[in-house]
């Protein structure tokens, strides 16, 4: 993850990604396995989104909102 230098951001991307390597490390080849991860990336999307609008000024957005 590039750091943003607002620390309170950068935590929170740094939580959310290890969540979601989490949840993707243990899905299983299957289709609900394939509804797991996509719904871990999902999360893992708002939570940056989220974050960057509370603690960024929204600033640097565009590129997670292809999430």
């Amino acid at each position: 993850m590039r750091k943003t230098g607002v620390a309170a951001h950068d935590q929170a991307c740094i939580l959310a990604e290890g969540i979601r390597q989490a949840a993707v490390a243990g899905v299983t080849m299957n289709a609900a396995g394939q509804v797991a991860a996509n719904n871990a990336e999902i999360a893992f999307c708002r939570a940056v989104i989220a974050s960057c609008k509370a603690n960024n000024n929204s600033q640097g957005m565009e590129p997670t909102s292809t999430c």
